[in-house]
C-alpha cells in the first residue's frame, strides 16, 4: 500500500476548494456565527498533548458556552470521570478545536483556538446550577470559526435514522471485557441512571 507523503501529492487528488468553503471562515464571532453556537447545547473538544490527541464530548441543559467577548468563549468542566485527559493537555498544549453541534441540523460549525483554564470563582458562578459549578472553566480565544459542510450528517442520517442503540455493548459490558469478567458490568449498567441523576452537576 502506498501512502501519501506530501501536501503536494495530496492535493493533486482533490479539486480547487469551492468559494463558500473560503469566504465563511472569521476570526470572531459574527452575528450569525453567535447565534448559531447559542444553540448548541453540545460540543466536541478536541485537544493535543504529548501522549497524543483527545476528543471529549460536552454538554448542558442550556448552550454548551458561555460568551465572553467576540474573540472570547467560555467552556465549564462539569463533573465527569476526574480522568481529566482534555484539562491535562490544554494546561500542556493551548491548541483546542471545538465542533457544535444542534438537533435536526445537518450544519456543524467549527472552532479553532486556543484555551486557558481558570478556577476564577467570579466566572464558575456564572455557570452555577442547583448550587453547584464547575470545578474550572476554559477560556477560548477563537482563531478562526467557520461552518462546516453538512455532507457528513447527510450520509450518516444523524437525526434522521431513528434510534439504532438497541443491540450496543453497555459500558458495562465494556468494563467487564477490559477485566477479563473481574468487574460486575451488570451492576454498573443498573445503578448508572441514578447515579447520574445525583452526579449531573
Amino acid at each position: 500500500m502506498d501512502f501519501i507523503e506530501t501536501a503536494e501529492a495530496l492535493e493533486a487528488l482533490y479539486d480547487t476548494p469551492a468559494e463558500a468553503s473560503l469566504i465563511k471562515v472569521a476570526d470572531r464571532l459574527t452575528p450569525t456565527y453567535r447565534d448559531w453556537i447559542k444553540s448548541s447545547r453540545f460540543c466536541v473538544l478536541t485537544t493535543i498533548g504529548p501522549e497524543g490527541t483527545d476528543g471529549s464530548p460536552r454538554g448542558d441543559d442550556g448552550p454548551v458556552i458561555l460568551e465572553l467577548d467576540e474573540r472570547h468563549l467560555a467552556l465549564p468542566d462539569w463533573r465527569g470521570n476526574n480522568r481529566i485527559d482534555s484539562l491535562r493537555n490544554i494546561v500542556r498544549d493551548p491548541r483546542v478545536s471545538l465542533m457544535f453541534m444542534v438537533p435536526g441540523s445537518n450544519n456543524v460549525v467549527r472552532v479553532n483556538g486556543e484555551a486557558k483554564l481558570t478556577a476564577d470563582p467570579d466566572l464558575r458562578a456564572r455557570f452555577e446550577k442547583t448550587g453547584k459549578q464547575p470545578r474550572t472553566v476554559a477560556v477560548i480565544r477563537i482563531h478562526e470559526i467557520y461552518s462546516q459542510c453538512a455532507r457528513a450528517i447527510m450520509r450518516s442520517r444523524l437525526w434522521s435514522a431513528g434510534d439504532e442503540s438497541a443491540n450496543l455493548p453497555s459500558v458495562g459490558d465494556m468494563l467487564k471485557e477490559m477485566t477479563s469478567g473481574a468487574f460486575d458490568g451488570a451492576s454498573y449498567d443498573k445503578e448508572w441512571p441514578e447515579r447520574a441523576k445525583t452526579t449531573m452537576w
